[in-house]
């Protein structure tokens, strides 16, 4: 059983805007992100469209787009989405669900997703990934941060407001698994400890993930 996602809805309508407040510019304390997403840019070359799943306020989004890639983001979150918008005028938003994606399959060149999964348990995570994998065009590009771990953490209060919501940490090993089984090739792995006084305390993974050009069955079981 999966963790209810309108009670993942309402936490971020909730702090939607001390969330702005607090990571709006995150990417530009951190040197290792700002090479990876680089690498993103110059991976992907021309190839659209890209979208952020998992936006939030849309500071990933907008780092994108500065390097020069027209990146657009979708969130489960309506306030997220609203102040995304506010932050970033001329970009598109839209609210969604990772888990039923509203996209035709074969139709994304690129999607990037920074700790978007961290509420899913690994049924929700073998699910997301199926999606992205669907609406990946052939030989599209995903990229994946999360945060290393085994335990659940529950929060009842976040950026100094109530909510009521569980925090999942993944071994590398079982999100690498559950990409390969989804159907996704070259996995390109990478993790760091975390930044001192500017993030949460967690070992840090990303992944680069690609579609094969030719179709592979993904894996059951």
């Amino acid at each position: 059983m999966g963790q209810d996602l309108n009670k993942i809805k309402i936490a971020y309508d909730i702090v939607a805007r001390e969330y702005s407040e607090e990571f709006f510019g995150e990417h530009e304390k951190k040197p290792c992100d700002q090479e990876i997403l680089g690498k993103f840019v110059e991976q992907l070359k021309d190839r659209q469209p890209v979208w952020d799943i998992g936006c939030g306020p849309g500071q990933t989004v907008r780092y994108l787009n500065r390097l020069g890639l027209q990146a657009s983001g979708l969130d489960l979150s309506p306030r997220a989405i609203r102040q995304a918008r506010l932050n970033c005028p001329g970009l598109e938003f839209r609210t969604g669900n990772m888990l039923d994606l509203d996209f035709s399959s074969n139709s994304v060149a690129g999607i990037i997703s920074f700790y978007a999964i961290v509420h899913f348990t690994q049924e929700q995570v073998k699910q997301a990934f199926s999606e992205f994998f669907r609406i990946l065009q052939p030989g599209g590009l995903f990229l994946l941060a999360f945060h290393i771990g085994e335990e659940t953490l529950h929060l009842d209060e976040f950026l100094g407001r109530p909510i009521d919501v569980d925090f999942m940490l993944f071994t590398t090993e079982f999100i690498s698994g559950c990409l390969h089984n989804a159907g996704f090739r070259e996995l390109d792995i990478s993790e760091r400890e975390p930044l001192p006084d500017v993030e949460y305390e967690s070992r840090r993974a990303y992944i680069f993930a690609r579609k094969p050009s030719k179709h592979t069955s993904p894996k059951t079981g």
